[in-house]
C-alpha cells in the first residue's frame, strides 16, 4: 500500500529505506566504510532523517536527509509479492556536495520476544545479520538538491541484495545511505531503522495460528484541542482560532480519523468503538450554524463542519461510543485542586450531550483517563455514588498497565474496596508505539512542537499489532487506543486497520467488543490503582490549577446570588453552566506539557466570567450629586442586565467628610434598573470624590468602581455642634475679659465704679 509523502525536517518516528534509481543496479562496496559509530534513528521516528551524534556530546553534520513515500508491503503475508519495494526521496541538507551516494538494506535477527521488542520501540535493533551489497543511487548531489528513487530488493533467496528471510519474524529493517561529502571521506550520511513484520514468507513458511486467536478491541478516539470560547446563537458562537476548519476539511485530521473509521467498521464493527470528546462535538455542532472568531473574523468553516457531523451521526447509528470526560479534563488535577463539582460535570455532562447530539447512547458508568492512570483519591471519589445529585459512580474504568498493581495477565480486572470497578487493560505497547517518538522537534523559531501535531506511521504498531496476533495469542486481550489527538495521515490510519482486518480475516485474532470487555466477570478481584510519577509530573501546572479554582470561587459566588424571576425568564444555570464547561477546558488534558496553552485557557474563562459579571454595575450619572443637607443620602442607580434577578450590596470606598450607614442588600430585577438612596452622613461641607461598587452578598465585584462627583454645602450634625460650643466658648471668653477689666479699673479709683462708666474693650477674639 502506498504511504503519502510525509517531509519532515525533524523526524518523528519509524521505518525508512534508500534507493537507487533503478532496480537491480548493483555496487560492491567496501564494508568498511560502514563501520563508522553513527546510530539510525530509531524506530520510533517516522520516515525522516534526524541530526545523530558520532559521540555522546559530539554535534555530527548532517549532510543528506532521507524521505519515504511508498513502502510495499508493510506488513508481509505468504500471499504477498516476494520483493520489498521503496520509493522516496535524497536530500543533500548540507553545505557541500555529496558524491558517490549509495543505499542498501539491511535486517537484523527476528525479534523473538515482547522485551526485544519493547525495546526496539525505544530505540534501533541490530540490523547487521544480513548486509546486502550496496545500490548506486546518484553521482552527486549538490547543496539544496535532491534524488528521487526507487529500490526493489528480493525478500528471500541468495542474490546480491536480498533480505534473505526465510521464517516468519519481526524483523528489525534498516535503511543505510552512505555517500562522500566534499573534504572527507566516504561514510554513513543517512540511516533509519523500522520493524518489518512477516507472518508468512511467499513461498515459504507461514506461521502457524497460536491456539486462541488474540482478543482485539479498537478504541477510536475523536478528540482535539479545546477550541470554544463561547455557544451562541445561530453565527453567534465564538471560537478561539479556525484550526477545526482546516481539520474537519478533506485531507484534515478530524476528516481522516471519521474516514478510516467509516472504512473499517463494516468488516470490523464489533471491535471498533469510537471515544469521543463531547466539548469537540459541541463545538462542531456550534460551527455548523455559522461562527465568528476570536477578534471578530467570521469563520469559514460552517459548511465543513455540518458535512462531519452529518457523517458522524449516520456512521455512530448502532455502534459502540464512550464519552471521554468533557473538554478531555484532567481528572486528577480537579481532584487535587479540590475541584468535585467540576471533576463530577467532567465525567456526567459528556454522555447527555452525545446522546442529545448523535442519537447515540454511550457505554454507561465508564471513563477513560488521561495518560490511561488515576490516582488513589481522585479514584475514590470518581466511584463513589452522589444519590444526592443523581451522581452514580463510574462502574468501568480504562486503564493503562501502568495504572494497575496486582493485576497480571491482560484480561479486565475489578479493583476491590467499598465500590468494586472493573478495569479494562490498554494494550501499551501497541498505544506507544502509534505514539510515536516521545522527543518533540522544535520549530525554526525554536517552539516546541507538541508530538501529537507531527504526522506519524503506524509501521512500528503494525509490527507489534502482528507479534501480539502471530507470536502470542492465547485468548490474549489487545485493546488498541491510539493517542487522545493522534495526528496520522489518512493513508497511514487505514494501512494500521486494514492489517487488523488480516489478522481477523486469516484467524488470528477474533473481534472483541468494548462492552464485552466492561460486562465481563474477573478473575482478579483484588487489583489496585497505581500512580507512576511521571505521571504527576505531566499534570496541568499548580498555577493554572490555582487560577481555576480562583474563578470557580467567583463563580459560586455569582450563581448564589442569581434567583430566576419566573419561568419566562433563565435559571441562573443557563448562565452558569458554559462557564463551567470553559473552567473544564481550561484543566483539559490536552494542556499537558502545554503550559502556555493552558494559560491562555484559564485566560479565556477569565474574560468570559468578567464579561457576566460585568452585566449588573453602578450607572455613571450625567452630573455632579448635590446634598442639601447633612443626612441627604446618595442617589445610586444600578442596572441588571442579565436576565435572572440578582441580590447585591452597595460598597462605598472610605471617603474624608462622608460616612456611610447600613444599608440592606437590594434585589435587582431582570433586565431592570434601579435608583437606591445610600443613606451617608456628611461631615463637613465640600466636594466629594465617593467610589462606589457592587459585590455579591458573597463579596464578588460586579461592574466597574464608578466614582461619583458629591458636593455638600450643609454641616453635619458634628459640625453644628463643634460651631454652637466654639460660639458659647467665645461669649465667655468675652465676658470673662469684660469682667477683669472693670475689676481692675475700680481698684485703681478705691471703689466700685458705676456701670455707666465702663467702656468694654473689643474681644481679641
Amino acid at each position: 500500500m502506498s504511504l503519502k509523502k510525509l517531509v519532515c525536517t525533524a523526524a518523528v518516528a519509524a521505518f525508512v529505506v534508500i534507493t537507487a534509481p533503478a532496480a537491480g543496479a548493483q555496487q560492491a562496496q567496501p564494508d568498511e566504510i560502514d563501520a563508522l559509530p553513527f546510530m539510525p534513528a530509531p524506530a520510533t521516528q517516522v520516515w525522516a532523517t534526524r541530526s545523530l551524534s558520532a559521540q555522546p556530546g559530539q554535534a555530527q553534520p548532517q549532510f543528506l536527509r532521507l524521505d519515504i513515500d511508498q513502502l510495499t508491503p508493510r506488513f508481509v503475508t505468504s500471499d504477498s509479492p516476494a520483493t520489498v519495494r521503496i520509493t522516496g526521496k535524497i536530500v543533500n541538507i548540507g553545505d557541500r556536495k555529496v558524491s558517490d551516494i549509495v543505499l542498501r538494506l539491511e535486517r537484523g535477527e527476528p525479534l523473538d520476544s515482547e522485551d526485544d521488542l519493547g525495546k526496539a520501540l525505544r530505540e534501533p535493533a541490530a540490523a547487521e545479520a544480513v548486509q546486502p551489497k550496496f545500490t548506486p543511487v546518484t553521482g552527486e548531489l549538490e547543496a539544496g538538491q535532491q534524488k528521487d528513487f526507487t529500490l526493489e530488493v528480493p525478500l528471500r533467496g541468495t542474490e546480491p541484495t536480498s533480505l534473505q528471510v526465510d521464517r516468519p519474524g519481526i524483523y528489525p529493517i534498516l535503511a543505510n545511505v552512505n555517500g562522500r561529502p566534499d573534504y572527507g571521506g566516504q561514510a554513513r550520511l543517512a540511516a533509519l531503522s523500522t520493524l518489518l513484520p512477516v507472518l508468512g514468507v511467499p513461498g515459504g513458511e507461514t506461521k502457524g495460528k497460536p491456539g486462541a486467536g488474540s482478543k482485539l478491541t479498537v478504541l477510536w478516539p475523536i478528540a482535539d484541542r479545546p477550541k470554544l470560547v463561547r455557544l451562541g446563537g445561530e453565527g453567534q458562537s465564538e471560537l478561539i482560532d479556525d484550526e477545526l476548519a482546516a481539520s474537519l476539511s478533506v485531507n484534515g485530521r478530524l476528516y481522516g480519523l471519521l474516514q478510516a473509521y467509516e472504512e473499517a467498521v463494516p468488516s470490523m464493527s464489533t471491535a471498533m468503538c469510537l471515544a469521543i470528546d463531547p466539548d469537540l462535538l459541541r463545538t462542531v455542532q456550534a460551527m455548523s450554524t455559522g461562527y465568528r472568531l476570536r477578534g471578530g473574523a467570521e469563520g469559514k468553516g460552517r459548511i465543513e463542519a455540518k458535512l462531519w457531523l452529518d457523517r458522524l451521526k449516520l456512521a455512530v447509528t448502532g455502534r459502540c461510543v464512550v464519552a471521554l470526560p468533557y473538554a478531555d479534563a484532567d481528572l486528577v488535577a480537579l481532584n487535587r485542586a479540590k475541584l468535585a463539582t467540576m471533576r463530577t460535570l467532567a465525567v456526567t455532562d459528556g454522555p447527555k450531550l452525545i446522546q442529545d447530539v448523535l442519537s447515540v447512547q454511550p457505554l454507561p458508568d465508564l471513563v477513560w483517563p488521561e495518560d490511561g492512570v488515576l490516582d488513589q483519591s481522585t479514584f475514590d471519589e470518581l466511584v463513589t455514588p452522589q444519590p444526592d445529585r443523581g451522581y452514580p459512580g463510574v462502574k468501568s474504568l480504562l486503564l493503562d498497565p501502568a495504572g494497575l498493581a496486582d493485576a497480571p495477565g491482560t484480561a479486565p480486572v475489578v479493583i476491590g474496596g467499598k465500590n468494586p470497578v472493573t478495569a479494562v487493560k490498554i494494550d501499551s505497547m501497541v498505544s506507544d508505539a502509534l505514539q510515536g517518538s516521545e522527543s518533540r522537534p522544535r520549530t525554526l523559531s525554536g517552539v516546541t512542537t507538541p508530538v501529537e501535531s507531527q504526522p506519524v506511521s503506524v509501521q512500528n504498531a503494525l509490527a507489534v499489532l502482528v507479534f501480539r496476533a502471530g507470536w502470542q495469542g492465547e485468548g490474549r486481550n489487545v485493546l488498541v487506543a491510539p493517542p487522545r489527538r493522534w495526528h496520522a495521515p489518512l493513508s497511514e490510519m487505514t494501512e494500521f486497520l486494514a492489517t487488523a482486518q488480516k489478522l481477523v480475516i486469516g484467524g488470528y485474532a477474533t473481534q472483541t467488543g468494548l462492552a464485552e470487555l466492561t460486562g465481563a466477570t474477573p478473575a482478579v478481584t483484588n487489583a489496585k490503582v497505581s500512580y507512576p510519577p511521571e505521571a504527576g509530573a505531566r499534570e496541568i501546572s499548580a498555577i493554572i490549577s490555582d487560577s481555576v479554582t480562583s474563578q470557580s470561587v467567583e463563580l459560586n459566588g455569582l450563581v448564589a446570588a442569581m434567583q430566576q424571576e419566573d419561568s419566562a425568564h433563565a435559571a441562573p444555570a443557563d448562565l452558569a453552566d458554559p462557564l463551567w464547561l470553559g473552567l473544564l477546558r481550561a484543566m483539559s488534558g490536552a494542556w499537558r506539557g502545554n503550559e502556555q496553552g493552558a494559560r491562555s485557557a484559564a485566560e479565556v474563562s477569565q474574560s468570559e466570567l468578567d464579561a457576566l459579571t460585568g452585566m449588573v454595575g453602578v450607572t455613571q450619572p450625567n452630573s455632579p450629586i448635590l446634598l442639601g443637607s447633612g443626612d441627604s443620602p446618595i442617589p445610586v442607580t444600578i442596572t441588571n442586565k442579565l436576565d435572572v434577578r440578582v441580590t447585591v450590596r452597595i460598597n462605598l470606598a472610605d471617603t474624608p467628610g462622608i460616612r456611610k450607614l447600613d444599608l440592606a442588600d437590594q434585589v435587582l430585577p431582570a433586565r431592570g434598573e434601579r435608583v437606591v438612596r445610600v443613606p451617608v452622613e456628611v461631615l463637613r461641607s465640600g466636594r466629594f470624590p465617593v467610589n462606589v461598587r457592587l459585590t455579591t452578598p458573597e463579596g464578588v465585584p460586579l461592574g466597574d468602581t464608578v466614582k461619583l462627583e458629591v458636593s455638600s454645602s450643609a454641616y453635619g450634625t458634628i459640625t453644628v455642634i463643634i460651631t454652637v460650643i466654639a460660639g458659647i466658648a467665645l461669649v465667655l471668653l468675652s465676658g470673662r475679659r469684660i469682667y477683669k477689666r472693670v475689676r481692675a479699673r475700680n481698684g485703681e479709683n478705691g471703689g466700685a465704679p458705676s456701670i455707666e462708666n465702663v467702656t468694654p474693650e473689643k474681644s481679641s477674639a
